[in-house]
């Protein structure tokens, strides 16, 4: 691991004058990602800024028909909140099957957001139920948030703070994980919102989380598994590495859009 200086932030505002004051800087809240990619020498930031333990950006509420989720909060949390259950139980199930109970007792939902990685679980959800990403400068909607592979519209000096919602009528998750990581080698989370069904895939695609446009066209006829059947992303669009190729990772995405619709 390279050297580096370690801030830990009490407020944003102090978070905010660390980024300004140390311009090669990356923010820490669960560190399940960043410290690995560390250790690894993957990353050579001069200066750490935790904000991990800001408490205003750790809390589930709801909020004008949202379920608005802190920054700082972590996926245990997310997994055992009433409150989620209540109102967005696809979104509790997703964050129980994250990782190990390690990762879950310290990973946060703003990492993964911010992070990006095309096999996290979150970002499905956020571009499903088209949430929006808040951020101390501005609210960005999913659907121009996620921009590519570890990839976000996120600027220099933006922190992200929270990340909300919209309720769904229904919605489910599934997930093919690996193994060892428990990353998704294909994760598909499925919702019916006001604007019709959503299906946001995760885990499979080269470019990272996508929507299932003929997934979701289908199911606007009929929400029902069986509606899915033969409906698979083009191969070309997938990934294919050591662990699957691309038109086994368009069989996944396909089986397990019908396990999220069935769930739902």
């Amino acid at each position: 691991m390279y050297a580096f200086t370690y801030h830990r932030a009490a407020s944003i505002k102090e978070a905010e004058d660390l980024l300004a004051e140390h311009q090669d800087a990356r923010l820490l809240a669960g560190g399940q990602t960043l410290l690995p990619t560390l250790k690894q020498h993957l990353a050579s930031p001069a200066a750490l800024v935790d904000i991990g333990h800001i408490e205003s950006l750790r809390f589930i509420r709801e909020e004008g028909g949202a379920l608005v989720v802190g920054a700082a909060t972590p996926h245990r949390e997310v997994s055992e909140s009433a409150l989620v259950h209540d109102k967005i139980p696809a979104l509790a199930h997703l964050a129980s099957h994250i990782g190990d109970p390690h990762v879950r007792n310290l990973g946060t939902i703003g990492g993964s957001v911010a992070n990006n990685d095309p096999a996290a679980d979150y970002p499905a959800a956020c571009l499903a139920l088209n949430a929006t990403v808040r951020t101390n400068k501005r609210e960005i909607a999913a659907s121009d948030f996620f921009t590519g592979m570890f990839s976000t519209a996120l600027q220099d000096g933006e922190i992200l703070t929270e990340v909300a919602f919209p309720v769904p009528s229904r919605a489910g998750y599934a997930k093919f994980p690996h193994p060892a990581s428990r990353y998704a080698l294909a994760g598909v989370f499925a919702a019916e919102t006001g604007s019709g069904a959503a299906v946001a895939i995760t885990g499979a695609g080269a470019g990272g989380v996508f929507r299932a446009a003929e997934m979701e066209a289908a199911l606007a006829k009929a929400w029902k598994p069986e509606s899915l059947e033969g409906i698979l992303p083009a191969a070309s669009d997938m990934l294919s590495d050591l662990h699957g190729s691309a038109a086994y990772r368009a069989h996944l995405a396909n089986i397990m859009a019908q396990r999220a619709v069935a769930s739902a």
